[in-house]
């Protein structure tokens, strides 16, 4: 137990009585001291709780869409007398509270369990509970006791997720059972060109008439299912902060396509610090995709162009097909797609506008806007050269600028 202020004042004036009385040599007046030395007694031996309290904090699951309200519930059960307790839950500053109170004043009986509810908007990120703190004060306002019980809970906040087209051909590239087209003998599947035999494949695709035409063994080539390794490349930069939710959204969204057509994908996000993941498949790598996707934040990366060229010689699959986000501002984003680029990969940038995510306030405004947006139409012609640019008006959805794009 630690003394309050209004203790430390009583304490003070106790102190200066007996210094009266002494000086004075009147000592009647230690008399006066004896009701607060009992009320001090009373409160020391009478209302000293050791705070001897379980709390549980429940949560529906851990992971919830950003923007999602959900209803958070703490359970104390005592297990002792504590007629005044105050109960502060440790609120991680990505919940938004929208109903409800962090702070609850409890009076608790030995055995007994209250519940505490309030309701919080999730924003996109990892919000980790640590904590919850009891505070009590006895009646007189005398001693306080506080204490921290450690009740570690953890929220992730997901991108939203959208339905999209695939906005990518796998042909050229790995071949793996799976879903999508790409040029490979096969069997039972449609006719792609003629080639020549080549040892190992089998007689009956052997073209005689091709054969007794060239001079040569020949043999049919068919378009048979195959898959793509997919490597998704997000632009951390700062200058793209405008719209760097959107790029996430849109990454996360291609990612669950990528996991619904059974193909194998990779993470790159280009933060100052690059965070490589490296390609494989399935549901648990992709919810690691996502939670390394919800905790991204734009920062001074400058190093885009650098990156992208080392993981390409270091880590890149052979003719994996590129799916870069980012908003193309600067000079350092244009020269990693030109890499991309001249390393022979196929690439779709997904480039979020961000003059569509500013509103106007003035003429001045909205002429600035459209010049700059009309110097972006020019800069995007140029880059086009080096993939597939799908130049998104975030305030439209992807689907529809994904669909536009490729003729869907």
């Amino acid at each position: 137990m630690h003394p309050t202020e209004r203790a430390e004042e009583i304490l003070l004036a106790l102190w200066l009585i007996i210094m009266m009385a002494f000086l004075l040599l009147r000592w009647e007046l230690v008399y006066l001291t004896l009701p607060i030395i009992w009320l001090l007694f009373v409160a020391v031996f009478f209302f000293k709780p050791s705070l001897n309290v379980e709390i549980e904090r429940v949560l529906p699951h851990n992971r919830f869409l950003e923007g999602t309200e959900l209803e958070i519930v703490l359970r104390i059960k005592s297990h002792e007398r504590i007629p005044t307790l105050k109960v502060t839950e440790d609120l991680p500053p990505g919940l938004e509270l929208v109903e409800g109170q962090k702070e609850h004043v409890l009076s608790l009986k030995p055995g007994e369990e209250r519940e505490i509810r309030y309701r919080v908007r999730v924003k996109r990120g990892i919000h980790e509970f640590n904590w919850v703190r009891l505070s009590y004060r006895d009646p007189f306002g005398f001693f306080k006791v506080d204490k921290a019980v450690e009740v570690y809970s953890e929220i992730v906040g997901v991108p939203i997720i959208t339905d999209v087209p695939t906005p990518y051909s796998t042909k050229g590239t790995k071949i793996t059972v799976g879903p999508l087209p790409s040029p490979r003998v096969g069997e039972g599947v449609e006719f792609h060109a003629v080639r020549e035999y080549q040892p190992g494949d089998p007689l009956k695709i052997i073209n005689w008439k091709a054969t007794a035409r060239t001079g040569r063994i020949m043999a049919n080539e068919y378009e048979s299912e195959r898959k793509v390794d997919v490597v998704f490349i997000v632009d951390a930069s700062y200058t793209g902060s405008l719209v760097f939710d959107h790029l996430v959204r849109a990454a996360a969204s291609l990612m669950l396509n990528a996991l619904n057509n059974g193909t194998s994908f990779g993470l790159l996000l280009s933060e100052e610090v690059p965070l490589w993941i490296r390609v494989d498949y399935g549901k648990r790598h992709f919810f690691k995709c996502i939670d390394f996707l919800s905790t991204a934040r734009p920062d001074k990366n400058n190093m885009i162009a650098y990156q992208v060229e080392h993981l390409i010689k270091a880590r890149f699959p052979a003719r994996a097909q590129l799916l870069y986000f980012s908003p193309l501002l600067t000079e350092e984003s244009r020269d990693a797609l030109r890499i991309m680029a001249q390393y022979g990969y196929n690439v779709v940038v997904i480039s979020p506008n961000p003059y569509t995510a500013v509103e106007p306030k003035s003429r001045e405004e909205e002429l600035a806007l459209k010049l700059l947006t009309l110097q972006r139409r020019a800069m995007l012609m140029r880059m086009s050269a080096y993939g597939i640019i799908v130049d998104w008006d975030v305030r439209k959805p992807l689907k529809a600028a994904i669909a536009e794009v490729m003729g869907l």
